[in-house]
């Protein structure tokens, strides 16, 4: 029996979250089903976290372990020949018996993009926030620096789990105005909680559309005061990388 490393990529659109649900499609089940047709048995894969309904993936890890008596790159053909047109396996290779792509992780970096235009763009708009009034561009800009380092972030988002610590590193905190007029937000953390990210776009759109102080979003951070209520749209952000230091399998 072998381990194997997955890296996935998907349009969330179509799937009630990565995780899996009883009588709902997800990303976790539709690559369960291709496994178990190419006579998987084992009871579930491990994934390196959960992205909600909506949420896309250019760069989501999972493992599983596979009693496969042919070459690595023949059970990738595989099962991207069996998973749907809105999945599929980007890179897969052996992994060492004891890694898992949630707890070997050292960072996790998500991706949100958001257009500021006062039409619907109806294309466009299944992969982006479609902003409007406009929003000022120096203020995301520099204000997206308040996040970075360690910080309790209760005001942004929910634990984990029930009794998890709202504790998170923020690495990476930027914003990117791209050359069609897109706007990109990067964030690079040890681990996110809860919709923290679609949280955080929120709170930034807030402040850059003069709907919330600097000051006020500063106050929260140090001393968990609360911040307007609100989520950025699931299906403008996406899962992009997660690392995993010297056992990094990529």
């Amino acid at each position: 029996m072998a381990r194997y490393q997955v890296i996935l990529a998907y349009d969330g659109l179509g799937f009630t979250g990565s995780q899996i649900q009883a009588n709902s499609r997800t990303v976790q089940g539709e690559l369960e089903r291709a496994l178990r047709k190419l006579g998987w048995s084992e009871r579930s894969v491990i994934m390196a976290g959960r992205t909600d309904t909506g949420v896309h993936a250019t760069g989501q890890v999972v493992a599983f372990d596979f009693d496969w008596a042919h070459p690595a790159d023949k059970l990738l053909r595989a099962l991207n020949a069996e998973l749907p047109a809105d999945l599929v396996i980007k890179d897969l290779i052996p992994a060492p018996a004891d890694f898992h792509p949630r707890f070997d992780a050292v960072s996790r970096t998500y991706r949100y993009r958001m257009i500021c235009q006062p039409l619907r763009d109806p294309l466009r708009e299944k992969f982006v926030w479609r902003v409007w009034p406009d929003v000022n561009g120096d203020a995301l800009k520099q204000n997206a620096s308040i996040f970075l380092g360690t910080h309790d972030f209760a005001a942004i988002g929910s634990p984990t789990t029930p009794r998890g610590t709202t504790v998170r590193t923020v690495t990476k905190a930027e914003w990117k105005r791209m050359p069609d007029g897109e706007w990109q937000f990067e964030v690079s953390a040890d681990a996110f909680l809860y919709r923290m990210v679609r949280r955080l776009v929120y709170v930034q759109v807030s402040v850059a559309q003069g709907r919330c102080s600097v000051e006020k979003v500063r106050h929260a951070l140090s001393k968990q005061g609360k911040l307007l209520a609100g989520l950025a749209p699931s299906h403008g952000l996406t899962l992009v990388e997660v690392t995993y230091g010297s056992r990094d399998q990529d």
